[in-house]
């Protein structure tokens, strides 16, 4: 109960100090019911008692929360939902708001966790507040459900009122809209539930826009996942500062060097760069020198800086066809950290020496300073190497790349690429960029021997790449061409990171492993299940290694059976993840692994800079001791953010094919079964993926068999077969862009697979009948509104 107020205050209203007093020091949330009770207050003295408090609320002495209790403005409710937002080295928890409303900064709370870890950035919980000295402190009631009570979707109106569909696909739940808020049918929105079953409603919290406009796609994913993507002004500004910072004079100079960055023509950043030349060291005869530079992160991001908070709370870069959400400032991930052609960068530098075939005999870090001769797409890089390679003629460069270089990075004394190079390209006539990858290519081949003598998993999944105009319209869905260009960068990565790890491993420093385990009992069996489906054998009792899957690939003669079986043996393979204690890396086949190729990007990678920093003594930024002490629980959050991150990335592009198949509903596509259920089955569209259902019940005018072991569904009268991996023609009914789903149907006139006999030869039968429908969901519709 609420405790009474002894005043000798005359009978009537409380002065405005009094109930100030008494909101600051009550035991409960104080209402306008605590308060008129606290003070004895009569049903008239109540109506005052209202226009009092709106005074106050106007006059900015006070505020309301949710459930209409009052606090200081500028204050906490008493009991109210707060946000974890960080846990910073020393285990302490800090929390915010989830509501404020006020102009003011929202105030960070610390947590009173009593069990001790059960707390993440991101939980929610209900917590009681209390002001202490000159901050606040949180006590949790209970641990509320991430993000439930919000809901993204698309309005839509009816005679009965506004309706919201979410955007999931597995969503087929609709609400009653409460409060719109503003919105209009065909608003993209998030919205928070009210109520409970069977009557439950949403208020609109947030109007996002259209959800067909170009770059609407990932704003979707960004919202629903609550992925980070707006930095706070203290941690732009201090980005802003600390890039303005000079480099300092204890670097190595590498400027002599004609070192190239290779990535992908669309790069957002830059954070690697690499170079390589014959050793002359007799002892390595046939070997080679290699570096590979790596933007010097740890020097600008500092731990327990503001930068290094937002850096831990987002876990890494998240990347969309239409935009990146970087994990630094772009004054920093885009422009001082990123390594470019022609400007002196902060680099922190892994300098290899490999033997000719391909192993790694030494390995040292430095920090220096670098100057790129080239910043290459991988496509201009491989032109350039296989013009060479064809018949040394002109070598084709794209206009991003000039072919006219006469002497990339002349260092400060004047010389050229002779320095330390082992190459003139006056003497034998070449292109100065080309005469820069011919020695990265050589040792290459020698990192290439190594791999295979490694024979790490090696699943040939294609990547699709969603290329978009200036506006931010769909040009083209395709998978990515896969070069040697990419696969000599991977090796060069993959060799510094081995490095970086035994490097660290060496001076008995903590590391941040990238783990990935090998796969458990229970998966290897059902693959052995699902392999004998397609008659592949596959004993139970042998040592799986990665070379045990790729030998099954490469048995396999029929090229339809691959994709499937290759996907089968994907979803077999555990999950990696960041630790400090190492376990190896199953798929790579290596016993010590850790990431620190892409510290702009990754902050597990950082971590291994700054342990890299400290234990070498390579001057400041260093790992700390909080850090150290706190590796297990970073690596726990980082490697849940990284999965968030694959979520909104795979999402998005789901979301970006549905747009480009919108095009082509009602037309009858090529397609491939990814997977049968007792509901129906899942098939691709060939040469451009998304995922669409064939509802089982339009399949045809028979009853279908579901046979789980073999994943196939069987027509009892027909015997028509419908199996994962077998390609057809379908009718393309629906394509969602806003939840990325499609839906497929039979083609009409003819059956739209091969009907097997017991043997599983096509007997010819026809099957299958039409479903009518087509086109995009009743739900949602493209509005196009002036803003």
């Amino acid at each position: 109960m609420p405790k009474r107020i002894s005043t000798s205050t005359p009978k009537g209203l409380p002065t405005r100090e009094q109930i100030l007093d008494f909101i600051a020091t009550s035991d409960v949330p104080a209402g306008k019911r605590e308060i008129a009770r606290a003070f004895g207050l009569t049903a008239q003295d109540k109506i005052l008692l209202k226009a009092l408090l709106k005074d106050m609320a106007d006059e900015g002495l006070i505020d309301s929360a949710p459930g209409r209790a009052f606090h200081k403005m500028g204050g906490v409710p008493k009991v109210t939902v707060l946000r974890i937002m960080d846990v910073d080295d020393g285990g302490n928890i800090w929390a915010v708001p989830e509501r404020w409303d006020s102009e003011a900064p929202a105030p960070k709370l610390r947590v009173r966790d009593r069990k001790n870890g059960a707390l993440g950035v991101g939980d929610r919980i209900l917590a009681r507040t209390e002001e202490a000295g000159q901050g606040w402190i949180a006590l949790p009631m209970k641990v509320l459900p991430r993000g439930e009570d919000l809901v993204l979707g698309v309005l839509r109106q009816e005679p009965g009122g506004m309706w919201l569909q979410g955007v999931e696909k597995k969503e087929r739940s609709e609400f009653l809209v409460s409060d719109a808020g503003g919105a209009q049918a065909g608003d993209l929105v998030l919205a928070e539930r009210a109520g409970r079953p069977p009557r439950v409603t949403v208020r609109v919290t947030q109007v996002l826009g259209d959800p067909f406009a170009p770059r609407s796609f990932s704003l979707i994913a960004i919202h629903k996942l609550g992925i980070p993507d707006v930095f706070s002004s203290e941690t732009l500004d201090e980005a802003v500062h600390v890039a303005a910072q000079p480099l300092g004079d204890d670097r190595e100079d590498l400027r002599h060097l004609p070192i190239v960055a290779i990535d992908p023509a669309d790069a957002r950043d830059h954070d690697d760069a690499v170079w390589a030349m014959p050793d002359d060291d007799p002892a390595n005869d046939g070997g080679w020198k290699a570096i590979v530079a790596i933007a010097d992160v740890s020097f600008y991001v500092r731990p327990g800086s503001s930068l290094d908070r937002e850096a831990r709370r987002r876990g890494n870069s998240v990347y969309f066809p239409d935009r990146v959400v970087p994990m630094l400032p772009e004054s920093l991930s885009a422009e001082m950290c990123s390594l470019k052609e022609g400007v002196d960068r902060a680099a922190l530098v892994c300098h290899l020496r490999i033997a000719k075939n391909g192993t790694l005999l030494s390995w040292r870090f430095t920090r220096a300073v670098v100057r790129l001769a080239a910043n290459l797409a991988y496509e201009d890089a491989q032109a350039m190497v296989d013009a060479h390679q064809v018949g040394g003629g002109a070598v084709p460069v794209s206009d991003g790349v000039s072919a006219a270089l006469p002497h990339p990075n002349p260092s400060p004394e004047g010389e050229g690429l002779e320095r330390g190079s082992g190459a003139s390209p006056e003497g034998q006539g070449l292109d100065p960029i080309l005469a820069a990858l011919l020695p990265l290519w050589d040792c290459w081949r020698a990192l290439n021997k190594a791999r295979e003598a490694r024979a790490p998993l090696d699943l040939d999944l294609p990547e699709r790449r969603v290329m978009l105009d200036e506006m931010g319209r769909i040009l083209s869905v395709a998978p990515r061409e896969r070069l040697d260009a990419h696969k000599l960068i991977e090796d060069y990565m993959i060799a510094a990171n081995v490095a970086a790890a035994k490097a660290l491993e060496a001076k008995k420093a903590p590391v941040m492993y990238r783990v990935h385990e090998q796969p458990g009992r229970e998966k290897i069996v059902a693959l052995k299940d699902y392999l004998k489906t397609f008659g592949i054998e596959f004993a139970l009792g042998q040592v799986i290694q990665p070379r045990t899957f790729n030998q099954i690939l490469a048995k396999l003669v029929d090229d339809d059976m691959r994709p499937q079986i290759m996907e089968q043996v994907l979803r077999t393979q555990t999950q990696a993840y960041y630790s400090p204690a190492n376990m190896g890396h199953f798929g790579l086949a290596l016993g010590s692994y850790g990431h620190f190729t892409s510290p702009i990007r990754r902050y597990a990678d950082l971590l291994v800079h700054r342990s890299l920093v400290a234990a070498y003594k390579l001057g400041p930024g260093g790992l700390t001791d909080g850090e150290t002490a706190g590796m297990e629980r970073i690596g726990q959050s980082i490697s849940q953010f990284e999965r968030r991150a694959m979520e909104a990335e795979r999402d998005t592009i789901d979301r970006y094919v549905a747009a480009f198949l919108s095009e082509k509903v009602g037309e009858v596509l090529e397609t491939r079964i990814t997977g049968v259920t007792n509901f129906g089955f899942f098939a691709t569209v060939e040469g451009i993926g998304g995922d669409g259902l064939m509802p089982v019940r339009d399949i045809g005018g028979e009853y279908f068999r579901f046979d789980e072991a073999a994943r196939t569904l069987t027509g009892d009268q027909t015997g028509t077969v419908y199996a994962s991996g077998q390609k057809l023609p379908l009718r393309l009914a629906e394509a969602n862009p806003v939840t990325g789903a499609l839906r497929f149907e039979m083609v009409e006139g003819r059956s739209a697979a091969p009907v097997r006999d017991d043997r599983g030869k096509p007997s010819g039968k026809p099957a299958g009948r039409v479903l009518k429908r087509r086109g995009r969901p009743a739900n949602i519709r493209h509005q196009g509104k002036k803003r």
